[in-house]
């Protein structure tokens, strides 16, 4: 009896084929005799939460035979998939890239499973489409939101998170380790190695770090709050228009479909003309926190406010009359609750953050022939309805809400370095510079209600 050959199968999406697909497919190859390899469909990706797959199924295909590693390719359709084409293929070995180490291992009882380290450094030499490259993403801060953001930024096609800075060395080293990333002793260094820069760093140096990759020639996203003074906002804004650099802010709820459905539908008419905005996000959050310890560029209104001002911002626009805050501190005199009421024009609005003490945290839009009510989690709209004066008449809408919802703002970004500018409407330059301006006068008035034009 001859020796019994071992099979092995693999799946990806295979965009905008790189040196990264390249290694992984020669080393799935040597795990045994004969390799198969899944391609996903483009609904497939949609379905899963893939954002900007650029080549289509057939040049994927062509791309993964061209390898020369791939003695059969399949194509990869729905969810489940997986295990029926093991069984049928009478599969030994199962493999993927380290990046998902664990998701996999219920494979386990029916094969083999293998996580092969993934590429760290990806470049684009081996693109088959010339027109796009893998751009490449420098993290600066490894607080949670960092790591996040690099797991949602997995699911963009055409992005590669390769390296991170902060600081505090041992803090970078940890989570390059945790991550299976790179690590910059320097900022410099960082500048070096990327082509767009992820600003997750404490809330007061984000104007420094910001203003430093722009000069160095770098595209920046950059987490709420953007900077807290306006003046600064503007100057960053006009380095980023002379350098012809992307520059935008990560409050993911303005690039999420969900959020962009409700903005349309508040601006159709459909419940008239919006006179009230009330916007809540509470949440409690532990003792020890940086959001609770950092006397300075701690609180609530710092950390959650940015949400709560943009729909208001969003739909009256960004002068306003005048806006006073009224705040519960902790015995250290940190905001532990705060409530910004603000006059337009057009209307009133409140927006209310807490930290430390809890509330029915909704989003309430109303208008002269209806209303618009959203609740918690608002800012990760899925559902919302609309209601009139009949009370038996309810509109009801829905939308998808992927993951944490970082990936839309990634691929917003990605659009717009390629070259696209359909996105710049979810959250544009003046939108960013009124709030932080609004950023800037709740610091200003320490403890005191204030009356402030805008």
């Amino acid at each position: 009896m001859g020796i019994r050959m071992i099979k092995v199968i693999t799946y990806g999406t295979f965009d905008l084929f790189h040196e990264g697909h390249y290694r992984l497919l020669q080393r799935a190859k040597a795990l045994g005799d004969y390799l198969i390899v899944g391609v996903t469909t483009e609904n497939y990706d949609q379905a899963r939460g893939k954002l900007n797959v650029v080549d289509s199924l057939m040049t994927r295909i062509e791309n993964v035979k061209k390898s020369g590693f791939a003695d059969e390719i399949i194509i990869e359709e729905s969810i489940g998939q997986k295990i029926s084409d093991i069984k049928k293929y009478k599969i030994d070995i199962f493999t993927v890239g380290s990046d998902w180490i664990g998701h996999f291992d219920y494979i386990e009882e029916y094969c083999k499973v293998v996580y092969l380290e993934r590429t760290k450094d990806v470049s684009s030499t081996m693109l088959r489409n010339q027109n796009f490259k893998i751009q490449r993403i420098g993290i600066i801060g490894t607080g949670r939101i960092a790591g996040r953001f690099l797991m949602e930024a997995k699911r963009v096609s055409g992005v590669n998170v390769q390296s991170v800075y902060n600081p505090h060395i041992d803090s970078a080293k940890k989570f390059a380790q945790e991550y299976d990333i790179d690590y910059c002793l320097t900022e410099e260094a960082l500048y070096q190695n990327t082509d767009i820069v992820y600003v997750a760093s404490p809330h007061e140096t984000h104007y420094r770090y910001v203003k430093n990759a722009l000069l160095y020639g770098k595209h920046v996203l950059c987490e709420k709050p953007f900077t807290l003074k306006r003046e600064e906002a503007e100057e960053l804004f006009a380095i980023a228009k002379e350098k012809g650099r992307i520059l935008f802010e990560g409050i993911k709820t303005a690039y999420c479909p969900g959020f962009n459905k409700l903005v349309d539908i508040a601006c159709s008419g459909l419940i008239g003309n919006i006179r009230y905005i009330d916007a809540c996000f509470t949440k409690l959050e532990d003792k020890n926190s940086r959001e609770l310890t950092d006397r300075k560029y701690g609180g609530s209104f710092l950390e959650l406010g940015s949400y709560c001002l943009l729909p208001i911002i969003k739909l009256f626009g960004c002068e306003y009359d005048e806006v006073r805050f009224e705040s519960i501190y902790d015995a250290g005199g940190l905001d532990l609750f705060t409530k910004a009421s603000f006059r337009f024009k057009k209307g009133l609005a409140t927006a209310t953050c807490g930290l430390g003490v809890k509330s029915e945290g909704r989003l309430l839009l109303s208008g002269t022939k209806g209303y618009i009510i959203v609740e918690a989690p608002w800012w990760k709209t899925t559902y919302f309805e609309v209601h009139f004066e009949d009370a038996s008449r309810v509109e009801k809408y829905s939308e998808r809400f992927l993951g944490d919802g970082l990936r839309y703002e990634i691929s917003t970004l990605l659009n717009q370095v390629n070259g696209s500018s359909k996105g710049e409407f979810k959250l544009t330059r003046s939108e960013t510079t009124a709030i932080a301006g609004i950023m800037e006068k709740f610091l200003a008035g320490e403890k005191r209600d204030e009356n402030m034009g805008a």
